[in-house]
């Protein structure tokens, strides 16, 4: 029998196409993205080795994400940073 939960049960482990969906990106970004080893942490799982997520590890990492994304973070944006002082020409 396949893994079959409650309604209302969230699952701890997502395989690769259930971690897609929940992420909202395709199946082919998250094996490129464990291939370069860039994306959320993964693992193998059981005997055929099936690629596994851990949703609070996915939560965290996309959490880390939006932090680092000066868009989202006010603290990394450019814009908000002090004005540097212009230098006074150019050495010769």
């Amino acid at each position: 029998m396949r893994n079959q939960y409650k309604p209302g049960v969230e699952a701890a482990f997502l395989n690769v196409q259930s971690a897609a969906t929940y992420m909202g990106v395709s199946v082919n970004t998250l094996y490129v993205w464990r291939h370069r080893r860039q994306g959320p942490p993964s693992f193998r799982m059981g005997p055929g080795g099936r690629v596994m997520y851990r949703r609070d590890l996915l939560d965290a990492w996309l959490s880390e994400q939006q932090r680092a994304d000066s868009r989202s973070n006010p603290d990394l944006n450019p814009l908000n940073a002090a004005p540097q002082p212009r230098g006074r020409g150019r050495a010769a």
